[in-house]
């Protein structure tokens, strides 16, 4: 399987490319592909990497894996492609974003508009079998997608990572917060945000001000 992404992705990662774990991690790609239905398709599966270069990135949230209904995860975490419904945890992020910005309620899920502003979308696990959640879990994914917040941590300074619940946390402990904005919050799916955990966060309208205060280009939620 080739991995297609943006030239200025490939200089940093294409040492991790050729790492046996990522050649293995690649053939159980490629066979799971081949057996199963996955998601999201194969040329969407580094999606994130192609719509947000290294240069332009400015804002980093992390998810943990693509959603596995039929034709929703289209690469980007939380994003859907367009036509489709928007999951739980997308209508719980579209409802803060409303409120916390007064905006209206966006009527496309598909969140490339966001990636193609410096945000990267980036799940722990970049794949998944079709109703089977967590099924590429432990396969390499999360070594790669490590790697990828080390380099943002090291090579970059003052961008902005928002940690949505427990999992994305714990990814966080990559992250120099010494160089780095980290925002945390609870999960927006319906469980944490029900429980008050989610609403209320503001971290759309807080990145906008640390942006703005960087005399960088806010980002057009």
């Amino acid at each position: 399987m080739q991995v297609k992404i943006h030239p200025s992705w490939q200089a940093i990662l294409e040492n991790e490319f050729s790492k046996p774990y990522f050649k293995e991690l690649m053939d159980f790609v490629e066979n799971e592909y081949n057996q199963h239905r996955c998601y999201p398709m194969e040329d969407q599966i580094f999606a994130a990497f192609k719509h947000c270069s290294f240069e332009n990135l400015k804002v980093v949230i992390i998810g943990q894996d693509p959603y596995h209904g039929v034709n929703q995860a289209n690469g980007l975490c939380f994003s859907v492609n367009d036509g489709i419904s928007f999951p739980p945890s997308l209508q719980n992020i579209f409802k803060e974003l409303e409120k916390d910005l007064q905006i209206p309620y966006p009527k496309s899920g598909n969140l490339e508009r966001w990636a193609d502003q410096g945000v990267l979308l980036l799940n722990a696990t970049l794949t998944v079998r079709q109703s089977e959640a967590g099924s590429h879990q432990n396969k390499g994914w999360e070594t790669f997608t490590d790697v990828v917040i080390q380099e943002i941590s090291h090579r970059k300074e003052n961008v902005i990572f928002l940690l949505w619940g427990g999992f994305a946390k714990k990814k966080g402990t990559k992250i120099d917060k010494k160089k780095h904005i980290v925002l945390e919050t609870g999960h927006p799916s319906p469980l944490s945000a029900n429980r008050g955990l989610w609403f209320g966060n503001n971290h759309f309208s807080k990145t906008n001000k640390y942006l703005k205060e960087m005399e960088k280009k806010e980002i057009a939620w």
